[in-house]
């Protein structure tokens, strides 16, 4: 027990969850080595539905004792192409928490303020406070990722980042924050379907943006920008797991279950008890 609190003290002891889609720290990561297909040991969405519903029980309560004991934080990051599942991710896996422990920050374009900074400022802003839970909706990798396909700013900007956003993430692991980056990867025919079902659906459309097809025509670009992303920057302090996403429901049992197993490392419990609660009088 001794060592093991030395250990937690000086950072190396991580809470690195071990999956078959974790992008193994310091190795090159390859998209063609995935399945967005795959649905692990479930046959199909009934299969799943019971593993499911158990992770979000659990993780409501793991979540009530993170909000009370305020010790921890937890960062989740979300990345996905057009279509990728992030805002159903986001409904359906955190649709039991409490939302005064749970906050979701969705960046999208930069505002002149923001771009009076460096770009990782208004990050660093939404990032938890102890106790919370902070979803980012996208996040500090679209930097590399839309800045770099786009040719937003030239390689010798962008190929620094990496180095950059892992030193961030690791400051934030340091500080007591643990971090977990999705990368909801579907496949470039399911991307077709489910541009096509939203644009039938007319309480759907609103969210289509034709700048959607205009990166659709970059695919192979942004898989070269995410492989670099992920190989260079999933680490023990902030690991990436790409998660096959072609099936919303797999989906939904992989994230809960490693966001579940990843807060069950973190020994969370309540408060001691208040001393002499049972001599307070209430008038």
């Amino acid at each position: 027990m001794r060592r093991r609190k030395i250990l937690q003290r000086r950072g190396k002891l991580r809470r690195m969850i071990d999956s078959p889609y974790l992008a193994e720290p310091g190795k090159k990561f390859k998209i063609d080595h995935t399945k967005p297909g795959d649905t692990g040991d479930f046959k199909d969405r009934k299969d799943a539905e019971e593993a499911t519903e158990d992770n979000l029980k659990t993780l409501e309560k793991l979540q009530d004792k993170l909000y009370a004991q305020a010790k921890h934080a937890v960062l989740i990051v979300l990345q996905a192409m057009d279509g990728g599942g992030k805002d159903g991710t986001i409904s359906k896996v955190f649709s039991g928490v409490n939302p005064q422990g749970c906050v979701v920050h969705s960046f999208k374009r930069p505002t002149d303020l923001e771009l009076a900074h460096d770009y990782l400022w208004r990050i660093h802003a939404g990032a938890p406070q102890k106790g919370m839970i902070v979803i980012f909706n996208r996040s500090h990798y679209e930097s590399v990722l839309v800045e770099r396909v786009k040719n937003l700013v030239p390689e010798d900007v962008w190929s620094k980042r990496y180095d950059h956003i892992n030193a961030f993430e690791k400051l934030l692991a340091d500080e007591g924050t643990t971090i977990l980056k999705f990368f909801l990867n579907i496949s470039w025919e399911e991307q077709k379907e489910r541009m096509e079902a939203r644009l039938a659906d007319p309480k759907k459309n609103w969210k289509f943006d034709p700048e959607d097809l205009k990166n659709r025509e970059r695919w192979d670009d942004y898989m070269s920008a995410y492989e670099d992303a992920i190989g260079n920057c999933s680490t023990k302090d902030a690991p990436w797991y790409v998660v096959p996403s072609n099936h919303k429901w797999f989906r939904n049992w992989v994230v809960s279950d490693l966001i579940v197993r990843t807060l069950k490392k973190l020994d969370l419990k309540y408060p001691p008890p208040l001393k002499n609660a049972d001599g307070i009088k209430v008038k």
